[in-house]
Order: C-alpha cells, then sequence, then structure tokens
C-alpha cells in the first residue's frame, strides 16, 4: 500500500484519470554539446533554452521532469504552470565511456530532501544496469538506499533502468533486449521504485512486424508489478507516438517524452525556435497527450491507495 504523501505527489504528475504524460528537459551534458555545435554558449543561453521549451509544452503536459541547474530557473520565471507537477533528477550523466562503465554520480549538493522543499513531486534516478554486470548488487543497494528517502520524505521514486551490452564491442540483438527488459524490470519492481521509466523492448530498426512489438510489451508490462511509462529514447516522433499507442494498450500509464517533442530546436535559433516549438512542439504534446488519454491504463490499477483512519497522522 502506497504512503498518503507519494500518492498525493503522483496524483500530482497524472491526470484525474491517472494518466501522465510528463515533458522531459532534463538533459544536461549532452545539450549542452549540441548547443555548442551552432555558436559558443554559456549557461544562461542553457537557461534560456530549457525556459523556451517549458514555457511552450509544459501547458499541454501533466508533469515536467527537469533539473535543477538549468531548468528549474525557468520554472522560478513562471514557465510552468502551477498545476504542472515537477519531477527532477539526481544523477549526473556522462554519455563518454561505455554503458558498462557509466557509474551512478549524484549531482552534488542535491539530494532527495531538497527535492521535496523545492515543491516536486517526485524524483527520477537514471543507472545503466545489466542483471549479469558484477556491478548489478551495488546499484540495486544504491536504488533501494534512494528509495528510503524518498520513502522518508514521502516523494515517489521514478526510476529509469538503461540496457546495455556487456560486450563491448556488439550492441543488444532485439532477444537479448526482450530478456533484459523483463528481468530488469521484475528486477527493479521489488527494490523500491515507485514508477518505472522504461526503453520501447524492441530496437524497431531491426524488427518490424508489430505483432513481435506487441508480444513484447506484453512480457514487459507482465513483468511490472509497479506502474510503468514508456521514454522517448530520441527516436523520430511518428515512431514514438506508433510506440506509445502500443505501450499504452499493453498497460503503460503514460509516457516521459524528450527529444521525440523538441529535439529539432536544438538546431533553431531566435524566432524560428520559437515557431516550431509553439506549433510542432504543441501539436506533437496534444497528440501523445490524446494517445495517453485513449489507451493508457491508470497507475491506480498497480498501487493500492492509502486507507487513512481519523487519527491517522
Amino acid at each position: 500500500m502506497i504512503t498518503f504523501g507519494k500518492f498525493r505527489h503522483l496524483q500530482q504528475c497524472s491526470t484525474s484519470e491517472g494518466v501522465m504524460v510528463v515533458l522531459a528537459i532534463d538533459h544536461r551534458a549532452n545539450l549542452v554539446s549540441e548547443l555548442q555545435k551552432q555558436r559558443a554558449i554559456t549557461d544562461t543561453d542553457v537557461v534560456a533554452f530549457k525556459t523556451t521549451i517549458l514555457d511552450e509544452l509544459s501547458p499541454f503536459a501533466t508533469a515536467v521532469l527537469t533539473d535543477p541547474d538549468y531548468g528549474f530557473p525557468g520554472i522560478a520565471a513562471g514557465a510552468v504552470p502551477g498545476n504542472v507537477g515537477i519531477l527532477a533528477p539526481l544523477e549526473v550523466t556522462d554519455y563518454n565511456p561505455h554503458p558498462s562503465q557509466r557509474k551512478p554520480t549524484l549531482i552534488p549538493n542535491w539530494d532527495v530532501e531538497k527535492i521535496k522543499m523545492n515543491g516536486c513531486s517526485g524524483a527520477k534516478l537514471l543507472i545503466y544496469f545489466h542483471p549479469e554486470a558484477d556491478d548489478a548488487a551495488e546499484k540495486t543497494t544504491l536504488v533501494e538506499h534512494i528509495a528510503e528517502q524518498c520513502q522518508r520524505y514521502q516523494v515517489p521514486l521514478f526510476l529509469e533502468p538503461i540496457l546495455y551490452s556487456l560486450d563491448t564491442d556488439k550492441p543488444l540483438h532485439n532477444a537479448e533486449r526482450l530478456d533484459l527488459a523483463v528481468a530488469t524490470a521484475h528486477h527493479f519492481s521489488r527494490h523500491g521504485a515507485d514508477i518505472l521509466k522504461l526503453e520501447f523492448p524492441v530496437d524497431v530498426k531491426h524488427e518490424l512486424d508489430e505483432i513481435v512489438w506487441r508480444k513484447a510489451l506484453e512480457q514487459l508490462s507482465s513483468a511490472c508489478k509497479v506502474p510503468w511509462t514508456l521514454l522517448s529514447a530520441g527516436v523520430a516522433f511518428d515512431i514514438f507516438l506508433r510506440q506509445t499507442e502500443l505501450a499504452c494498450q499493453a498497460g503503460a500509464c503514460g509516457v516521459i517524452a524528450g527529444r521525440a517533442i523538441w529535439g529539432e530546436a536544438v538546431a533553431l535559433e531566435g524566432a524560428a525556435r520559437q515557431v516550431f516549438l509553439h506549433t510542432t512542439g504543441q501539436e506533437r504534446m496534444k497528440a501523445l497527450y490524446d494517445v495517453c488519454m485513449r489507451y493508457a491504463v491508470s497507475w491506480e490499477q498497480k498501487i493500492t491507495p492509502p486507507e487513512l483512519s481519523a487519527d491517522w497522522y
């Protein structure tokens, strides 16, 4: 049974039907690198980029996932409506080494307590995970530790386990990818995650049969003992929209999506960026919202709401 505090925070991140359409803009080092390909930039430029995205797109989301460094200044400036939930990341991301070498590093001077104190509705933790890796137990212990903090401060933990191949010279093939996705979802359903943020379990570049997609999603959803959302992983929007429809039909409670929605804005400047977000960006958010509202399963179907007596506190 979920605690009252977490229950209320999850309600703040979703529609009244329990559906989540979360806008993700917590990208940092990789986003800065992409923006720098256009011209030399400052921290102020990165804040301005994120503020524009939040201002244009957050009114069409149930919540936003953004970071304290570049994202929160936009929230402070009024870019996110008060009825939209806020999720914040805990980790520092480093995309340079092979995923097997990407060790979890937490943002300095930032933790679950500060996430709670600053009005957020949830904490997000990304880890690179393989159940058979030497550090699998260590990473599981970290997740459990963060989950304990989230329990203490009544903040839901949104866990994002990213899969990888143990062979640094070979990517995951689809059969292995599905096996790992199912095993990982089942594993972290029992180790403190309140919501799982999951990749599509099929590499659609190498598997075009949607019947295979559906079966994989059904296996993944069955393995999830907690609610789960689909992440976009930067795929083209038309593909992600179809993935969203199938994932929600299989049991997802919605999406947490970023680059598939606003990715092209990185290469644009000034008015062109604003126009893109105001037209294409908003159209994409509306399309995702409509699909999720039509097909997604309420997160409450996998979470028992709290039962409070008169003196429960």
